[in-house]
């Protein structure tokens, strides 16, 4: 994710135009002239009725687009609204079904892929912790994410070698009431308006600092789309994903090569092409682009700029003309949910629609 942006947000007609609410653009937000008192006021209106503590609810999410300078119109807001809802019921640090079973699968896994000899790691699980019990005990028994980190982050500290060689044992990747990324939030703590207590990983399962980061991964970033739908989806599976699969579509459509549509224009962490990076080279002449400005363009793709690029406007220019019409500019990126806890077949396209339906409601209250 880029820098956090101001914007301009598109005003939607009211709940009697409740039918035209999907197409609400989420531009780049104007520039903020909205108090934290005025948006707390409408916070507490917009929450959903069984929400306890809606003071400290209203208090801290408005703190989080005060400090990153955003659009707290109600679009926006309902919009951080909505996904909380979806993530945990809007619950700081949320109860997980079947923790200990998930915990442990998720260590084998994670055992295995770093190829730490599983009896070394019970072993070390044996270790009895400064509470007087095992560690293993203590797995058996957790019935949270921010419990079940703490015990790894204790765990990791206290055993020999601890750092060494289970630093990237910790199953807990995501957290808070938004469920945010850890790391996003790690990566994007410069400006964080509070005294950190311990590290931002503790941060990120209090409720000011989930708030705080989910907003950032929700918001932070420009976008040109003309629905919420598809910032629902970016924030499943990444800043962009729903625009840059809109132009992996395009280039299906041009080259005839199938493409998953899935957002990712490149291989990360890899110098080799990417399926969508070998079908704008199959169309190059046609682009009449430079073959040597191909990556460097796909590159962007994290990024507004990729707008600009001579590659995109010309990918779009060329696919309405073979459509005969303007093709769509945000599609659904078509990617199976995977974690941990997930246990049905789940997509980013049913987690956007999901959430983008609490949106409507919120919208009408």
């Amino acid at each position: 994710m880029g820098p956090w942006r101001r914007g301009r947000a598109a005003r939607c007609l009211g709940a009697a135009l409740l039918a035209l609410l999907a197409g609400c653009a989420t531009q780049i937000p104007e520039e903020p002239t909205r108090g934290a008192t005025e948006i707390r006021a409408d916070l507490k209106r917009l929450l959903p009725p069984q929400v306890p503590d809606r003071d400290g609810w209203a208090r801290d999410i408005a703190v989080a687009f005060t400090a990153q300078g955003l659009d707290s119109s109600q679009t926006y807001l309902c919009a951080v609204l909505a996904v909380t809802e979806q993530e945990s019921s809007f619950r700081a640090d949320p109860a997980v079904p079947g923790l200990p079973g998930i915990a442990r699968r998720e260590i084998e896994r994670r055992t295995q892929a770093m190829h730490v000899p599983a009896f070394l790691v019970n072993a070390a699980l044996n270790v009895k912790s400064p509470t007087g019990k095992t560690y293993n005990q203590r797995l058996d028994t957790v019935r949270t994410e921010k419990q079940l980190s703490e015990i790894f982050e204790d765990f990791i500290g206290m055993v020999p070698m601890g750092r060494q060689l289970f630093s990237g044992l910790n199953p807990v990747h995501t957290g808070g009431p938004m469920q945010v990324s850890i790391a996003f939030a790690q990566a994007h703590a410069q400006d964080y308006p509070y005294a950190v207590e311990g590290s931002i990983r503790r941060e990120v399962f209090t409720r000011r600092g989930g708030m705080y980061f989910g907003i950032a991964h929700l918001l932070g970033y420009p976008a040109n789309y003309d629905s919420v739908l598809y910032r629902f989806a970016d924030f499943n599976a990444g800043w962009y994903a729903s625009r840059n699969a809109a132009f992996q579509a395009a280039v299906s459509r041009l080259s005839g090569i199938e493409l998953a549509l899935d957002g990712d224009l490149l291989i990360h962490g890899s110098i080799d092409p990417s399926r969508t990076e070998r079908a704008v080279r199959a169309i190059r002449r046609r682009l009449d682009i430079n073959e040597a400005r191909i990556r460097p363009s796909l590159q962007k793709g994290g990024t507004l700029e990729f707008e600009e690029t001579q590659l995109y406007r010309r990918v779009f220019e060329l696919a309405d003309k073979d459509a005969g019409q303007r093709v769509p500019r945000a599609v659904l990126p078509g990617i199976k949910l995977e974690s941990p806890k997930i246990t049905r077949n789940l997509t980013t396209a049913w987690f956007a629609n999901r959430v983008h339906g609490r949106w409507k409601q919120c919208m009408a209250r």
